[in-house]
Formats: structure tokens, sequence, C-alpha cells
């Protein structure tokens, strides 16, 4: 018997198996997920060390997803481990590859797997460098793929970049973002192929005039982190950014702040910078970051963002209606 038959619990799609491919960082998360939705995991990675690692990783994020309220129909005794890919997908009702972004590697897995699958079966990427059209490459029939991108981690942070194409089955992308949101996840639908999607793009637009603003000596990397981390990205946490400017003007909304604000909005937009992360730019982030790097290890300071993000996760979660 599953976990889910016995709590009574089933994801999307009557899923109780998944299968994880590829255990890094981005796998252990979603494994530790998937396990506390319930479901039995499969994981196949080709290096021998991948099984210590994923234990860890799942049993380190398990009191985590507790306290989210995540883990109420999961066990980690759900998991097993598969010596070749073939054999993780067998009976699985979703893939979630997460192996390392080289489409070699990719296409190498995708042709082993894809006489495997069931007909149903749904083959989700994390891929976040690579686009849908690329991993499509490596299928004879790429109908069952789409993107699935995460924000890492993916057993914290909620959301997850799904998208599919012509060449994607009809009701695949929505079958997979019911089956997201059913262990959990907030999903968007990445309608054209851009690279890097949705959120990546976000976070390298507001990165590019962090830098930007280091580099004409505005501010120090640690005040530039300071201003968004005490500013706009408390609020960021709560709604995005058009519907926080919605709320701008008052009672008239969005279009009485783009009528009173445009000109300078558009000042500004003229003014943003474009830098490139050059050796030189490097350099200044890395000595910026010095001070904050010399006090706390890349460890203390991920235990410190995950505690951080735990708390502001649980409060959203109990916010929503």
């Amino acid at each position: 018997m599953s976990p889910s038959e016995r709590t009574g619990h089933t994801p999307a799609g009557g899923i109780t198996r998944v299968a994880g491919l590829g255990a890094g960082v981005i796998g252990q998360s979603w494994t530790a997920l998937f396990l506390a939705a319930g479901l039995s995991v499969a994981v196949h990675d080709p290096d021998p060390r991948a099984e210590a690692r994923v234990r860890k990783a799942v049993e380190t994020a398990w009191p985590v997803l507790t306290r989210l309220g995540l883990a109420a129909h999961g066990t980690p005794d759900a998991l097993h481990f598969c010596r070749d890919a073939r054999a993780a997908v067998e009976g699985a009702g979703f893939v979630q590859e997460s192996v390392p972004e080289r489409t070699g590697i990719k296409h190498d897995l995708y042709a082993a797997i894809e006489p495997a699958l069931e007909a149903d079966t749904i083959v989700a990427s994390s891929a976040s460098g690579l686009t849908l059209s690329q991993l499509q490459a490596g299928w004879r029939d790429p109908g069952r793929l789409v993107l699935g991108h995460p924000f890492n981690p993916p057993h914290l942070i909620p959301l997850v970049e799904v998208m599919g194409n012509a060449l994607t089955d009809q009701d695949v992308v929505g079958r997979a973002r019911s089956f997201y949101e059913s262990v959990g996840k907030e999903t968007i639908e990445v309608r054209r192929e851009v690279p890097g999607h949705v959120a990546n793009r976000l976070q390298a637009a507001v990165w590019r005039e962090a830098i930007h603003l280091v580099n004409e000596g505005v501010a120090s990397v640690e005040d530039v982190d300071t201003a968004v981390a005490a500013g706009p990205g408390l609020r960021w946490a709560t709604m995005g950014p058009t519907a926080l400017f919605h709320l701008g003007a008052g009672e008239d909304g969005l279009a009485a702040f783009c009528d009173r604000y445009a000109d300078s909005f558009n000042r500004w937009f003229d003014d943003l910078g474009r830098p490139h992360l050059d050796e030189a730019t490097a350099g200044r982030l890395v000595e910026g970051l010095r001070p904050l790097s010399e006090m706390h290890t890349v460890e203390e300071l991920s235990r410190r963002r995950d505690a951080l993000l735990t708390e502001l996760i649980a409060l959203t979660r109990r916010a929503r209606p």
C-alpha cells in the first residue's frame, strides 16, 4: 500500500508514484517535497554518493516541511533508489528531471527513458538555462514533456514555471500545473519561449540595476542589498509589483498611479544601467560582500535564509483566503 493510500491523500490525476532523475541540490529538494506530499519517489542518479546525500537532505528538510503543514501525508520511508533511469520511471505518473544542464546529458537520458514511460506520464524538466525547444530535440515524441522550473529551494519556495508549446500535447500543461498545485506549489504558465523564463529574468533585472548602482558609486553592495531586503523585497513577498502599485494611488488604483507617476518612471527607465558581469565588476561585488562572507559561512547564511523563508511562507500561507 502506498503512503497516499494509507493517508487517503491523492495528488492530482491520481498520481501516487513519481520519479526523480538527478539528485543534485534541486533534485534533493524536489524529492523531499514529493515525499512530504504522500508520494512514493524513485530516484536515479549515477553518482554512488547520491543516495546518502538525498537521505540527509530529506532528513534536514522534514522539520521545515512539517512546520509548513506540507508533510501531513508523507513519510521518508517511501523513498527508494534505482540503478538505472528506466527502472526509476517505470510505473511513475510524473517524472521530474533535474540532471545537469547540458543538452547531451539530457538527450541521452530522454532516449533511455522514453520507451519505458506509461502512455500518460508527464516528464517535467527543472531546466533554468535551457529552453523547451532545446530539450524537445532529445525526444521522438516530445508531447509529454514540459518545462517545470522551480525556484531554489523547491521544497520551500512555492513557485513553479510551467511551459509547453506547439509540440506539447494539449492537456499536458494543465495536468502538470494541477499536479504541482496538489503538492503545495504555486504555478504560472510561460506562454512564449524566452531565455531565463519569467522569474529569473525579473531577478536578473533587479540585480542588473543593483550592480549598476554599485559600479556608479551610488551605494555599497551592503546598502543596495539592505535597500531591497528592508524595502520593496518585503512588499514583493505579499503581492507582485503591478498589484502593489495599484495600491499606490489610493481608491483610483493603477490608472491613477500611471497617470500620476508616468513621467517619473519613464525618466527612471531611461536612466537604468546596462552593466555586464565582467571580471572587474565581479571583483567589485565580491569585495563588497567580503564583510558578510568573513563573518558567516555559506552554510550559516543558507540556514538563516531558510529559517526566515520558513517563517515568511508560514505567515503568507495563513493569510491567504
